[in-house]
Protein backbone atom coordinates (compact mmCIF):
# COMPACT_ATOMS: atom_id res chain seq x y z
CA UNK A 1 0.00 0.00 0.00
CA UNK A 2 1.54 3.33 -1.11
CA UNK A 3 2.28 6.02 1.46
CA UNK A 4 -0.31 8.95 1.36
CA UNK A 5 2.79 11.08 1.71
CA UNK A 6 3.86 10.19 -1.68
CA UNK A 7 0.09 10.62 -3.12
CA UNK A 8 -0.44 13.83 -1.39
CA UNK A 9 3.60 15.12 -3.30
CA UNK A 10 2.73 13.82 -6.35
CA UNK A 11 -0.69 15.72 -6.62
CA UNK A 12 1.11 19.07 -5.60
CA UNK A 13 3.54 18.54 -7.81
CA UNK A 14 0.66 18.09 -11.00
CA UNK A 15 -1.02 20.88 -9.30
CA UNK A 16 1.61 23.06 -9.42
CA UNK A 17 2.26 21.95 -13.10
CA UNK A 18 -1.38 22.87 -13.84
CA UNK A 19 -1.04 26.10 -12.18
CA UNK A 20 2.14 27.19 -14.75
CA UNK A 21 0.33 26.08 -17.39
CA UNK A 22 -3.12 27.91 -16.73
CA UNK A 23 -0.76 31.24 -15.51
CA UNK A 24 0.85 31.23 -18.86
CA UNK A 25 -2.36 30.51 -20.49
CA UNK A 26 -3.87 34.04 -19.01
CA UNK A 27 -1.24 35.82 -19.88
CA UNK A 28 -1.72 34.21 -23.78
CA UNK A 29 -5.46 35.53 -23.56
CA UNK A 30 -4.24 39.00 -22.06
CA UNK A 31 -1.93 40.09 -25.15
CA UNK A 32 -4.52 38.74 -27.51
CA UNK A 33 -7.42 41.06 -25.71
CA UNK A 34 -4.27 43.75 -25.92
CA UNK A 35 -4.52 43.90 -29.70
CA UNK A 36 -8.34 43.73 -29.73
CA UNK A 37 -9.11 47.03 -28.13
CA UNK A 38 -9.36 49.92 -29.53
CA UNK A 39 -6.34 52.35 -28.16
CA UNK A 40 -6.56 56.71 -29.03
CA UNK A 41 -3.52 58.92 -28.49
CA UNK A 42 -4.19 62.59 -27.57
CA UNK A 43 -2.11 65.67 -27.34
CA UNK A 44 -2.24 68.05 -24.30
CA UNK A 45 -2.62 71.89 -25.30
CA UNK A 46 0.25 73.13 -26.52
CA UNK A 47 3.40 70.59 -25.70
CA UNK A 48 1.59 68.66 -23.25
CA UNK A 49 0.32 65.50 -24.74
CA UNK A 50 -1.07 62.18 -23.77
CA UNK A 51 -0.18 58.95 -24.66
CA UNK A 52 -1.87 55.95 -23.62
CA UNK A 53 -2.71 51.64 -23.96
CA UNK A 54 -5.61 49.93 -22.54
CA UNK A 55 -5.91 46.09 -22.60
CA UNK A 56 -8.44 44.30 -21.09
CA UNK A 57 -6.67 41.65 -18.81
CA UNK A 58 -9.33 39.43 -17.78
CA UNK A 59 -13.45 39.52 -17.01
CA UNK A 60 -14.30 40.30 -13.81
CA UNK A 61 -13.31 37.78 -11.39
CA UNK A 62 -11.03 36.13 -13.97
CA UNK A 63 -7.89 36.32 -12.16
CA UNK A 64 -8.24 33.28 -10.52
CA UNK A 65 -6.97 30.89 -12.74
CA UNK A 66 -6.25 27.83 -10.75
CA UNK A 67 -9.51 25.00 -11.53
CA UNK A 68 -10.61 22.53 -8.67
CA UNK A 69 -12.73 20.36 -11.05
CA UNK A 70 -9.16 19.59 -13.03
CA UNK A 71 -7.40 18.99 -9.83
CA UNK A 72 -9.95 16.44 -8.72
CA UNK A 73 -9.13 14.78 -12.05
CA UNK A 74 -5.12 14.49 -11.41
CA UNK A 75 -6.26 13.21 -7.94
CA UNK A 76 -8.15 10.64 -9.60
CA UNK A 77 -4.97 9.61 -12.08
CA UNK A 78 -2.78 9.44 -9.00
CA UNK A 79 -4.74 7.05 -6.90
CA UNK A 80 -5.23 4.77 -9.94
CA UNK A 81 -1.84 4.85 -10.47
CA UNK A 82 -0.80 3.60 -7.13
CA UNK A 83 -3.72 1.10 -7.64
CA UNK A 84 -6.58 2.47 -5.37
CA UNK A 85 -10.26 2.86 -6.35
CA UNK A 86 -10.49 6.40 -6.89
CA UNK A 87 -14.07 6.54 -5.56
CA UNK A 88 -12.46 5.20 -2.12
CA UNK A 89 -13.14 7.54 0.83
CA UNK A 90 -9.90 10.04 0.17
CA UNK A 91 -9.77 10.49 4.16
CA UNK A 92 -9.74 6.48 4.75
CA UNK A 93 -6.46 5.64 7.32
CA UNK A 94 -5.34 9.48 6.60
CA UNK A 95 -4.15 11.84 9.92
CA UNK A 96 -4.34 14.82 8.33
CA UNK A 97 -5.78 16.84 5.33
CA UNK A 98 -3.20 17.54 2.61
CA UNK A 99 -2.56 21.56 2.34
CA UNK A 100 -4.69 23.70 -0.11
CA UNK A 101 -3.62 24.83 -3.41
CA UNK A 102 -3.51 28.39 -3.48
CA UNK A 103 -5.15 29.73 -6.46
CA UNK A 104 -2.59 31.65 -9.05
CA UNK A 105 -3.06 35.15 -9.74
CA UNK A 106 -2.08 37.26 -12.68
CA UNK A 107 -0.65 40.56 -12.68
CA UNK A 108 -2.49 43.75 -14.43
CA UNK A 109 0.76 44.26 -16.08
CA UNK A 110 1.29 40.73 -17.32
CA UNK A 111 1.24 40.41 -21.45
CA UNK A 112 2.76 43.86 -21.89
CA UNK A 113 6.33 45.43 -21.60
CA UNK A 114 5.55 46.95 -18.52
CA UNK A 115 5.55 43.52 -17.11
CA UNK A 116 9.91 43.61 -16.74
CA UNK A 117 9.66 47.70 -16.14
CA UNK A 118 10.76 48.35 -12.12
CA UNK A 119 8.06 49.35 -9.34
CA UNK A 120 7.98 53.27 -8.81
CA UNK A 121 10.82 55.04 -7.85
CA UNK A 122 13.34 52.26 -9.07
CA UNK A 123 12.76 52.42 -11.95
CA UNK A 124 14.01 55.99 -12.06
CA UNK A 125 17.41 55.10 -13.05
CA UNK A 126 19.25 58.72 -12.90
CA UNK A 127 22.94 58.99 -14.50
CA UNK A 128 26.30 59.78 -12.59
CA UNK A 129 26.62 63.19 -11.85
CA UNK A 130 29.38 64.82 -13.56
CA UNK A 131 30.63 68.49 -13.41
CA UNK A 132 29.01 70.25 -16.57
CA UNK A 133 27.66 73.49 -17.75
CA UNK A 134 30.02 75.58 -15.03
CA UNK A 135 28.54 73.22 -12.34
CA UNK A 136 30.27 71.40 -10.29
CA UNK A 137 30.22 67.27 -9.87
CA UNK A 138 28.11 68.27 -6.78
CA UNK A 139 25.91 71.19 -7.96
CA UNK A 140 25.07 68.50 -11.03
CA UNK A 141 24.29 65.45 -8.14
CA UNK A 142 22.00 68.28 -6.88
CA UNK A 143 20.04 68.85 -10.34
CA UNK A 144 19.59 65.19 -10.59
CA UNK A 145 18.18 64.26 -7.44
CA UNK A 146 15.79 67.49 -8.52
CA UNK A 147 14.84 65.74 -11.15
CA UNK A 148 13.91 62.52 -9.58
CA UNK A 149 12.04 64.22 -6.98
CA UNK A 150 9.99 66.24 -9.73
CA UNK A 151 9.42 62.68 -11.52
CA UNK A 152 8.18 61.27 -8.17
CA UNK A 153 6.22 64.23 -7.22
CA UNK A 154 4.20 64.52 -10.89
CA UNK A 155 3.53 60.72 -11.66
CA UNK A 156 3.99 58.54 -8.31
CA UNK A 157 1.78 60.72 -6.42
CA UNK A 158 -1.28 58.48 -5.45
CA UNK A 159 -3.68 61.19 -3.87
CA UNK A 160 -2.32 63.65 -7.38
CA UNK A 161 -2.93 60.57 -9.79
CA UNK A 162 -6.74 60.81 -8.59
CA UNK A 163 -6.98 64.40 -9.21
CA UNK A 164 -5.14 65.65 -5.50
CA UNK A 165 -3.64 69.37 -5.45
CA UNK A 166 0.28 68.43 -6.60
CA UNK A 167 1.36 70.02 -3.07
CA UNK A 168 4.66 67.95 -3.53
CA UNK A 169 5.60 69.40 -6.97
CA UNK A 170 4.56 73.08 -5.94
CA UNK A 171 7.46 73.04 -3.09
CA UNK A 172 9.75 71.97 -5.43
CA UNK A 173 9.45 74.70 -7.97
CA UNK A 174 10.87 77.53 -8.31
CA UNK A 175 9.68 80.77 -6.43
CA UNK A 176 9.14 82.39 -9.74
CA UNK A 177 6.94 79.08 -11.25
CA UNK A 178 5.09 78.24 -8.12
CA UNK A 179 2.67 81.61 -7.91
CA UNK A 180 1.64 81.08 -11.63
CA UNK A 181 1.76 77.80 -11.74
CA UNK A 182 -0.92 77.58 -8.15
CA UNK A 183 -3.02 80.37 -10.22
CA UNK A 184 -3.22 77.74 -13.22
CA UNK A 185 -4.68 75.44 -10.60
CA UNK A 186 -7.57 77.27 -8.95
CA UNK A 187 -8.37 78.99 -12.56
CA UNK A 188 -7.44 77.41 -15.78
CA UNK A 189 -7.22 79.42 -18.84
CA UNK A 190 -6.27 82.51 -16.97
CA UNK A 191 -3.93 85.63 -18.41
CA UNK A 192 -0.18 84.66 -17.14
CA UNK A 193 -1.19 81.37 -15.40
CA UNK A 194 0.47 77.94 -16.21
CA UNK A 195 -1.32 74.90 -17.68
CA UNK A 196 -0.74 73.36 -14.29
CA UNK A 197 -2.64 70.39 -14.31
CA UNK A 198 -1.06 69.11 -17.74
CA UNK A 199 2.05 68.92 -15.72
CA UNK A 200 1.50 65.90 -13.65
CA UNK A 201 -0.52 62.66 -14.14
CA UNK A 202 -4.22 63.40 -12.94
CA UNK A 203 -7.07 61.33 -14.07
CA UNK A 204 -10.32 63.14 -14.90
CA UNK A 205 -12.87 63.10 -11.64
CA UNK A 206 -15.17 60.21 -11.45
CA UNK A 207 -13.48 58.39 -14.61
CA UNK A 208 -11.64 55.73 -12.92
CA UNK A 209 -9.75 54.01 -9.62
CA UNK A 210 -6.88 52.01 -9.27
CA UNK A 211 -6.73 48.56 -9.45
CA UNK A 212 -3.32 48.04 -8.43
CA UNK A 213 -1.50 49.99 -5.96
CA UNK A 214 1.59 48.92 -7.98
CA UNK A 215 3.37 51.32 -10.54
CA UNK A 216 5.39 50.27 -13.29
CA UNK A 217 8.44 53.14 -14.27
CA UNK A 218 10.94 52.63 -17.44
CA UNK A 219 13.38 55.05 -19.13
CA UNK A 220 16.04 57.05 -18.96
CA UNK A 221 18.11 60.78 -18.30
CA UNK A 222 20.10 62.63 -20.12
CA UNK A 223 22.57 65.59 -19.24
CA UNK A 224 23.70 68.68 -21.29
CA UNK A 225 24.87 71.84 -21.18
CA UNK A 226 22.74 74.36 -20.54
CA UNK A 227 22.87 78.34 -22.53
CA UNK A 228 20.30 80.68 -22.46
CA UNK A 229 19.64 84.56 -21.99
CA UNK A 230 23.39 84.54 -20.93
CA UNK A 231 22.56 82.10 -18.17
CA UNK A 232 24.76 78.79 -18.30
CA UNK A 233 24.48 75.77 -16.53
CA UNK A 234 23.20 72.14 -16.96
CA UNK A 235 20.01 70.92 -18.53
CA UNK A 236 18.02 67.24 -17.27
CA UNK A 237 16.20 65.89 -20.01
CA UNK A 238 13.73 63.17 -18.59
CA UNK A 239 12.12 60.82 -20.93
CA UNK A 240 10.22 57.90 -18.70
CA UNK A 241 6.93 55.78 -19.01
CA UNK A 242 4.37 55.09 -16.61
CA UNK A 243 2.53 52.71 -16.10
CA UNK A 244 -0.95 52.25 -14.10
CA UNK A 245 -3.20 49.66 -14.08
CA UNK A 246 -7.23 51.52 -13.69
CA UNK A 247 -10.66 50.47 -14.10
CA UNK A 248 -14.05 52.67 -14.34
CA UNK A 249 -14.96 52.92 -10.15
CA UNK A 250 -16.62 49.79 -8.73
CA UNK A 251 -15.99 47.76 -12.43
CA UNK A 252 -13.45 45.55 -12.39
CA UNK A 253 -14.31 44.26 -16.08
CA UNK A 254 -12.80 47.23 -17.57
CA UNK A 255 -9.32 46.54 -16.09
CA UNK A 256 -7.19 48.93 -18.32
CA UNK A 257 -3.81 49.27 -18.46
CA UNK A 258 -2.76 53.30 -18.43
CA UNK A 259 0.45 54.58 -20.02
CA UNK A 260 1.80 58.23 -19.33
CA UNK A 261 4.83 59.22 -21.18
CA UNK A 262 6.44 62.13 -19.48
CA UNK A 263 9.25 63.95 -21.79
CA UNK A 264 10.37 66.85 -19.45
CA UNK A 265 13.32 69.85 -19.23
CA UNK A 266 14.88 71.01 -15.82
CA UNK A 267 17.53 73.89 -16.32
CA UNK A 268 19.61 74.31 -13.58
CA UNK A 269 22.25 77.24 -13.23
CA UNK A 270 23.92 79.11 -10.43
CA UNK A 271 22.72 82.24 -9.66
CA UNK A 272 23.68 84.66 -6.50
CA UNK A 273 25.60 82.27 -4.86
CA UNK A 274 22.60 79.60 -5.05
CA UNK A 275 21.03 77.00 -7.72
CA UNK A 276 18.12 77.89 -9.51
CA UNK A 277 15.80 75.07 -10.86
CA UNK A 278 13.81 75.41 -13.91
CA UNK A 279 10.66 73.42 -15.26
CA UNK A 280 10.64 73.28 -18.98
CA UNK A 281 8.01 71.55 -21.16
CA UNK A 282 7.15 68.93 -18.24
CA UNK A 283 4.85 65.81 -18.85
CA UNK A 284 5.72 66.82 -23.00
CA UNK A 285 4.58 62.98 -24.12
CA UNK A 286 1.68 62.44 -23.66
CA UNK A 287 -1.30 60.11 -21.63
CA UNK A 288 -3.50 57.03 -23.43
CA UNK A 289 -5.83 55.76 -23.64
CA UNK A 290 -7.45 59.06 -23.17
CA UNK A 291 -9.90 60.36 -25.44
CA UNK A 292 -9.59 63.44 -27.99
CA UNK A 293 -11.94 64.84 -27.76
CA UNK A 294 -11.75 66.80 -23.76
CA UNK A 295 -9.26 68.76 -23.48
CA UNK A 296 -8.80 70.05 -19.38
CA UNK A 297 -5.40 68.40 -19.02
CA UNK A 298 -6.95 65.71 -17.05
CA UNK A 299 -6.61 62.64 -18.33
CA UNK A 300 -9.78 61.11 -19.64
CA UNK A 301 -9.34 57.46 -19.92
CA UNK A 302 -10.43 55.29 -23.27
CA UNK A 303 -11.51 52.08 -21.98
CA UNK A 304 -12.84 49.42 -24.45
CA UNK A 305 -16.45 49.86 -23.90
CA UNK A 306 -16.24 53.64 -24.36
CA UNK A 307 -18.34 55.20 -27.33
CA UNK A 308 -16.43 56.16 -30.52
CA UNK A 309 -14.12 59.67 -29.76
CA UNK A 310 -15.49 62.79 -31.58
CA UNK A 311 -12.10 63.39 -33.13
CA UNK A 312 -10.20 61.55 -35.97
CA UNK A 313 -7.21 60.12 -35.78
CA UNK A 314 -4.43 61.44 -38.25
CA UNK A 315 -0.83 59.92 -38.35
CA UNK A 316 0.91 56.39 -38.53
CA UNK A 317 0.26 54.12 -35.91
CA UNK A 318 2.39 54.46 -32.27
CA UNK A 319 3.90 52.39 -30.01
CA UNK A 320 2.63 53.60 -26.67
CA UNK A 321 5.57 52.18 -25.13
CA UNK A 322 8.26 53.90 -27.37
CA UNK A 323 10.41 56.06 -25.00
CA UNK A 324 11.38 57.80 -28.73
CA UNK A 325 7.91 58.72 -29.89
CA UNK A 326 7.79 62.42 -29.99
CA UNK A 327 4.92 65.15 -29.02
CA UNK A 328 2.37 66.03 -31.69
CA UNK A 329 -0.56 67.79 -32.60
CA UNK A 330 -2.72 64.73 -33.90
CA UNK A 331 -5.03 62.30 -32.21
CA UNK A 332 -3.31 58.93 -32.88
CA UNK A 333 -4.57 55.57 -33.35
CA UNK A 334 -1.67 53.08 -31.03
CA UNK A 335 0.31 50.27 -32.06
CA UNK A 336 -0.91 46.12 -30.88
CA UNK A 337 1.51 44.85 -28.10
CA UNK A 338 4.15 42.87 -30.43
Amino acid sequence: MPDNGDIDQRFEALTAQIGSRERKRMMKIAEQEWARQPRLRRRRRRRWTAVAVAVLVAAAGGFVVYRPETAEQVRAAVLADFGIDPSADPTAGRSAEPAPVEPAQVSPFDGSPAQKYANGVKGLVMPEPRAIGGLSRKEVAAAIRHAKELLAASHLDRKVLLGGRPNKLIRLLDPEQRAPFVKGLKHPGRKNAYESRAWVASLAPKSAELASETFKVHGKTRLSVFKENGLRGVQVKVNYLFVYAIQRPGRPDTLTRLVVHNIGELDVWRQDGRLRFWVKNWNGGGAAPARCDVDDAYVHPFYPDSPPDEVKTDGPPVDPYSLEDEPSDECRVLKSNT
